[in-house]
């Protein structure tokens, strides 16, 4: 089961706005309330006071929690395991504390105290762990109350594994097509990843013909290692002419062997799902059936428009898959990390989700 941002919005707007909540942590003095719930993915109004010190809930300043926190708590999700905020947002947004009680406050989540490992020297030591939410989304408590539950569990905190990007520029003659430079670097940083990626799974990347002349490493992207220089060179295309037009502007083709396509995969960062989607329907009827996957990469708070743009009759044959950014940057920061071996194309399916509804149910 995957938590979603909406659920964590649906969750909090099931709250009574007629009350004040106490914090988690009884040392934590004062209130929170409710003000409104955007209930597409946020952000959520909140209002936080200490009546002990004269404050009151008319003259509180009203206060954002943000969607991109609200996804990044909601990322952090597995059922069952105890979570911990303060490492989920490194430390950063100063209503991170709202949110997590807020939560606690929800039928799914309970509040736990897991052991926590301490490796001094040689010895590893259990010591008395730190609070810690935990969605159990088949065992609902009470709403409006904070259930403490027992975690059979100890936690090993290790540190903190960014995923780290190389400086990524762009040729004049790109520059000045107008370009907005923020969101085209995030764009080729996915496709880099991508990259990456396919390097340790031992596929070749095909990436957009247009993307070839950024700079990365100092070389362009078109002369990286692992990228394929020519599409119409790739054996799998070399006969199929009209399949080669149609992929040349994908963002990302992974082959293998010469014999496999493990993904065709589009990067929407800016522009809508629809023309992604577009260009792999386009490249699908253009070459003889053949097993692979149909993958959108996107920001995790877009997964409702991809849902919903691959749903539409025309995509649907696509069975496409969501790849989301925290996906990708999970995974390429194991890649990172780790020298991968052994690993089967099946190992990409833990980090996509289905998202057409006649295959999958909806989370």
């Amino acid at each position: 089961m995957k938590l979603t941002a909406s659920d964590i919005i649906s969750a909090i707007n099931g709250l009574p706005t007629n009350r004040a909540y106490h914090y988690i942590n009884p040392r934590t003095r004062g209130v929170v309330h409710v003000i409104r719930v955007d209930q597409r993915e946020g952000p959520i109004i909140i209002k936080r006071y200490n009546p002990e010190s004269g404050g009151s809930l008319q003259e509180a300043e009203a206060e954002s929690i943000s969607r991109q926190m609200i996804w990044r708590y909601a990322n952090a999700f597995v059922p069952g395991q105890p979570i911990n905020i303060d490492r989920v947002m490194g430390g950063s947004y100063n209503t991170r504390s709202v949110l997590e009680t807020l939560l606690a406050y929800t039928p799914q989540f309970y509040v736990c105290n897991p052991g926590r490992i301490e490796n001094i020297a040689e010895r590893s030591v259990i010591k008395h762990g730190h609070k810690h939410l935990a969605w159990f989304p088949n065992e609902p408590h009470e709403l409006g109350v904070i259930v403490t539950k027992d975690v059979d569990v100890v936690i090993s905190e290790i540190p903190g594994t960014d995923v780290i990007y190389d400086s990524v520029s762009f040729p004049v003659e790109m520059a000045q097509q107008g370009l907005d430079i923020d969101i085209a670097r995030r764009h080729a940083q996915m496709q880099i990843a991508l990259i990456q990626i396919g390097l340790h799974l031992q596929f070749r990347t095909w990436i957009a013909q247009n993307d070839h002349g950024i700079i990365y490493q100092g070389k362009r992207l078109g002369q990286v290692e692992g990228v394929i220089a020519r599409l119409g060179d790739e054996q799998l295309l070399s006969s199929h002419q009209d399949a080669v037009r149609a992929a040349l502007l994908i963002d990302c083709i992974w082959f293998k062997n010469g014999r496999l396509m493990p993904a065709v995969i589009e990067v929407e960062h800016s522009t809508g799902v629809t023309s992604g989607l577009t260009r792999m329907k386009g490249f699908k009827d253009a070459f003889p059936p053949f097993p692979t996957r149909y993958v959108v990469v996107a920001a995790d708070e877009d997964r409702g428009k991809v849902v919903q743009e691959a749903n539409r009759e025309q995509f649907k044959e696509l069975q496409t898959r969501f790849f989301p950014y925290s996906a990708v940057e999970e995974l390429y920061g194991l890649c990172q990390r780790r020298k991968l071996r052994g690993v089967t194309e099946e190992f990409l399916d833990s980090f996509m989700e289905p998202v057409v509804q006649s295959a999958v149910a909806r989370v």
